[in-house]
């Protein structure tokens, strides 16, 4: 009869080490964690082709509207040429709402305060229940493709602690030629450097934290996709 078990030896540690393995996590969290809000937000700029950096801001369409007003400050402190919102259907109140898509109210928002020295185009994206953010990105992508643009970085304006996912999904998006450089408002309801202080600051960091892991891990798009094949298919994103 063949054997059924073996006998193997298994390192436990003492429990100084337990101990030494918790205060060194505990060390390690606590120099961590309170960085998350900052980390999630980050304000990192493309240097562009020649280093004096990207010549195309786009700007998330969904943004609130103090937000989209940050957004234009940040349209003075560039060299930008031009501006582009994206964003899709706009669904709640369409009744009562003049805009068809979060990309076109952003860009009429944008105009209406003051930026008219370089184009605003509006770059609507289809409905979709997933991923948005990605498909968005695809329109922007193919747009800049079809102005013969499509290979100088861009910078992308977004609020807070979802910069640096949205930064991320237009990474997949535009792949590794194109260097994605992002902007990201301050949040004007909690303080980033103290995140943990309202609940509103730990729901907002973990859940993007939640989010970030969860893009990083499992969303793995097809680098040749469309935005009308995007949303016919509909990954899980």
């Amino acid at each position: 009869m063949p054997r059924l078990f073996r006998r193997r030896l298994v390192w436990l540690p003492t429990w100084w080490g337990a101990l030494l393995a918790f205060v060194v996590a505990c060390a390690l969290g606590a120099g961590t964690i309170p960085h998350l809000g900052t980390w999630l937000a980050p304000n990192a700029p493309a240097s562009g082709r020649d280093g004096r950096g990207a010549q195309t801001l786009v700007v998330e369409g969904w943004l609130d509207d103090d937000v989209l007003d940050d957004a234009l400050d940040a349209v003075a402190r560039g060299r930008y040429a031009r501006v582009v919102t994206s964003g899709g259907p706009i669904e709640t109140w369409r009744e009562i709402q003049p805009w068809p898509s979060y990309a076109e109210r952003a860009a009429e928002h944008l105009r209406r305060h003051g930026l008219q020295s370089i184009p605003v185009v509006a770059l609507p994206a289809g409905e979709t229940t997933n991923e948005r953010t990605y498909l968005s990105a695809l329109v922007v992508r193919d747009w800049l493709r079809s102005q013969g643009i499509a290979g100088e970085d861009v910078d992308l304006f977004s609020a807070g602690v979802h910069a640096r996912r949205s930064q991320l999904v237009y990474r997949l998006a535009f792949g590794p030629d194109v260097e994605i450089g992002i902007l990201a408002a301050r949040p004007r309801r909690y303080d980033l450097e103290r995140w943990w202080g309202t609940s509103e600051g730990a729901k907002a960091v973990l859940g993007e934290l939640l989010g970030l892991a969860w893009t990083k891990c499992c969303f793995w798009p097809e680098p040749s996709s469309s935005p009308a094949g995007h949303a016919a298919h509909k990954p899980p994103a």
